[in-house]
């Protein structure tokens, strides 16, 4: 550990632990065994864990942090930009975490730009620069609850703007920024769901072309959702991302950006995709001692995490959150389109809620094409958005069919058993699970896999506040019970309630949507709560008035009763019918008597 000056002694930037697990998969490909790495900023374990194979210098500004790493890295220097030693140069310069949380307030202040031209200066010709840019007008900021602009906290002590025009604001002023400094700039991603954690990193490229993929619908669902889950929002991120997807602006909304960029070898030169390797090809440095020096790529470690695997391209999407099982996944595009791939790399405290108890995430399971198409989830939405009747008979009846395809005797195992409407795809008259790394450990028969995927799209319909075209007096159950109809089956409360009995789950027309607490839709639960309420106190008046209006009928036969017995004709009747009555009583207690003694006689005689 070196201290060459401007460090921060009692200052601390540790990241969430769980955050570095798309940025470490990424890593694992661009760093070869050997390569001199320079970590500049805070970065969590799992990055570390990947590039155990690499020399690795951190540049931190707080001492405590720096004390942490000191035992897991070569070299450890606690300081601003100005620690970094004049002249010397790394095969990858990787700044995860900005190039806010390197500028140290001990010292002189360089600026974003003197920043980025200090890491581009360590970066040695031929090699690569991971940098990441947090988004002023990112779905965080569009969605916070607070205003951003008014934190006065330990943490925000450095709060950038749009207006401040020292640091790029979008991906076009960052490029700009790069070639400025002499970089060329390549890949770049989009990061989800929060500056702070990022689960999944996305193409640009591809965000801007494949406006309609399931993929991408999915991950962006999914990432949002458990990214806010118990947060104060002003309205539903995942709603807005996946708005985003569609309108061809999701990497305008990311959070953050990840820019890959590469120096040139040549800095006269203006190169060309001829000239060198496309940026993202892991450069393939050796150690010799003094010097890097380039090795052909047949040379290349045979380490597990260094390998690229055949093609130079990167990754479509790096996947790092619960629904991965654990570890991240990636995307590949290849020959054959795109393909799942599991890279073994750990995501800390990933848990999942598939819906079951006896489900888990498969990591080991087999790499497969990833599905063309919508997602089913989206497509069912918007022909309850738009009350289209026929499409959604059309869809929840070809969903049933296809889950009647996949049975074997009327039972669904493995990844079928698990395929709901945010797990399907479908392209025309194809459907198909889009991520098979879950499986059920035992089948289930179709109408229960069914009735449970109808019970959880209902429960968002309601608690989410969606319109649809059916009564709003149902509840869960019963719009259960109606989907089964549209979707031809013939379902009651008993088997919807059979079906959901092993996951206890619960859910009320007047609840809140689970995950993030988003205002508009806790104002949609509060309007369904309030007619209901309307609904009850007008049935409680009802009420009240139809036991008012007995009340006062059931007096009024009183009265009648009352006035009828105190007239002399009542008296006169009274005293008639009196002696009528002790004679009838005289009879009965004869005859009594008289079968008694018949009884007694009978019974001496035998």
């Amino acid at each position: 550990m070196a201290l060459p000056g401007g460090e921060m002694l009692a200052w601390s930037d540790r990241t969430d632990e769980t955050g570095d697990g798309a940025l470490a998969a990424l890593a694992a490909r661009l760093v070869p065994a050997g390569a001199r790495v320079l970590l500049a900023g805070p970065h969590g374990p799992a990055l570390l864990d990947v590039l155990a194979h690499a020399r690795i210098t951190c540049l931190l500004r707080g001492y405590p942090d720096a004390s942490v790493l000191a035992d897991r890295v070569d070299r450890v220097l606690v300081a601003g930009p100005h620690g970094l030693p004049a002249g010397e140069e790394y095969d990858v310069v990787i700044a995860g975490a900005g190039l806010d949380a390197v500028e140290s307030v001990e010292g002189e202040r360089l600026g974003w730009d003197g920043l980025l031209a200090r890491l581009v200066a360590a970066v040695r010709p031929g090699g690569d620069l991971l940098l990441r840019l947090d988004n002023p007008l990112g779905v965080h900021r569009l969605v916070a609850a607070q205003s951003w602009y008014a934190g006065r906290s330990d943490a925000e002590w450095s709060v950038g703007g749009v207006l401040d025009a020292a640091r790029p604001a979008n991906l076009a002023q960052v490029r700009e920024r790069l070639a400025a400094a002499g970089m060329r700039t390549g890949t770049c991603y989009a990061g989800y769901p929060r500056p702070d954690l990022t689960t999944a990193l996305l193409a640009v490229d591809e965000l801007a072309r494949r406006t309609t993929s399931g993929l991408f619908d999915a991950v962006l669902h999914a990432a949002c959702t458990d990214g806010y889950t118990g947060r104060f929002v002003l309205a539903d991120p995942a709603r807005l991302a996946a708005d985003a997807l569609h309108a061809g602006r999701a990497a305008d909304l990311a959070p953050s950006w990840l820019v890959l960029a590469r120096r040139p070898t040549d800095p006269d030169h203006q190169s060309t995709d001829h000239d060198e390797e496309p940026v993202g090809t892991a450069p393939d440095p050796v150690d010799t001692g003094d010097a890097v020096h380039r090795l052909p790529r047949s040379d290349r470690s045979a380490h597990p995490s260094a390998e690229v695997g055949g093609s130079d391209r990167l990754p479509v999407a790096l996947l790092a959150d619960a629904t991965a099982g654990g570890t991240v996944v990636e995307v590949r595009d290849g020959p054959q389109g795109w393909h799942w791939h599991r890279t073994g790399i750990a995501v800390a405290n990933a848990s999942a809620d598939a819906g079951l108890d006896a489900v888990h995430g498969d990591p080991d399971g087999p790499d497969g094409p990833v599905p063309d198409g919508r997602l089913l989830r989206s497509l069912l939405l918007d022909g309850c958005l738009r009350r289209d009747t026929a499409l959604l008979r059309r869809l929840l009846r070809g969903y049933a069919g296809w889950l009647d395809g996949q049975a074997e005797q009327g039972q669904l195992a493995g990844a079928a058993a698990l395929a709901g409407v945010d797990n399907v795809v479908v392209d025309g008259d194809r459907w198909a699970v889009l991520d098979r790394g879950w499986r059920a450990e035992a089948p289930s028969p179709v109408d229960v896999v069914l009735a449970r995927t109808l019970w959880r799209f209902a429960a968002d319909l309601l608690t989410g506040g969606y319109a649809h075209p059916w009564t709003s007096t149902l509840d869960v159950a019963g719009l259960t019970v109606v989907l089964g109809g549209v979707a031809g089956r013939d379902f009651d409360r008993a088997v919807v309630e059979a079906a959901m009995q092993p996951t206890a789950a619960t859910a009320e027309p007047t609840d809140p949507p689970p995950g993030p607490r988003s205002y508009q839709q806790l104002r949609e639960a509060w309007l369904r709560q309030r007619e209901e309420n309307t609904r009850l106190t007008a049935l409680l008046k009802w009420t009240e008035d139809l036991l008012t209006s007995r009340e006062r009928a059931l007096r009024r036969a009183e009265a009648k009763i009352n006035l009828l017995s105190g007239s002399l004709s009542y008296k006169v009747g009274r005293l008639a019918i009196t002696p009528a009555r002790m004679a009838r009583r005289g009879a009965r207690a004869a005859k009594r008597r008289a079968r008694a003694a018949i009884s007694a006689k009978q019974g001496g005689q035998q």
